[in-house]
């Protein structure tokens, strides 16, 4: 699978994935200062799932209608890379299934909700 890290989650993110072998764009490393349409755009012309903790793309999907290949949106009370490290672990470890363009998943410290978009 493929991920494209937004600014806001962090190069830290984007560097921990790669550990584990995953391909990944990340836009604070690579493309700073990118508006949010920009980064889906980039994210659907490579096929990545877009990490984020910007709420604003849940308006992008909903309300807009921009296509995308999978959202994954944390929202979290404790913003440092140790909880963004130990929430991305717990997904990673119960959600087993390939994300599709039809995925909006949000992830909080307690729980994982996923909306599969129609």
């Amino acid at each position: 699978m493929k991920w494209l890290v937004d600014e806001c989650t962090g190069p830290s993110v984007g560097r921990w994935l790669r550990e584990r072998g995953f391909d990944v764009y990340s836009v604070g490393e690579q493309s700073p200062g990118w508006p949010d349409w920009q980064v889906l755009a980039h994210a659907v012309s490579e096929n990545r799932v877009v990490i984020s903790n910007h709420k604003d793309f849940g308006e992008l999907v909903f309300k807009s209608r921009i296509a995308h290949c999978g959202i994954v949106l944390m929202r979290l009370d404790d913003e440092r890379i140790d909880n963004k490290i130990t929430v991305l672990n717990r997904f990673f470890a119960s959600f087993l299934e390939p994300i599709t363009p039809q995925h909006f998943i949000v992830l909080t410290e307690k729980a994982m909700r996923v909306t599969l978009i129609k």
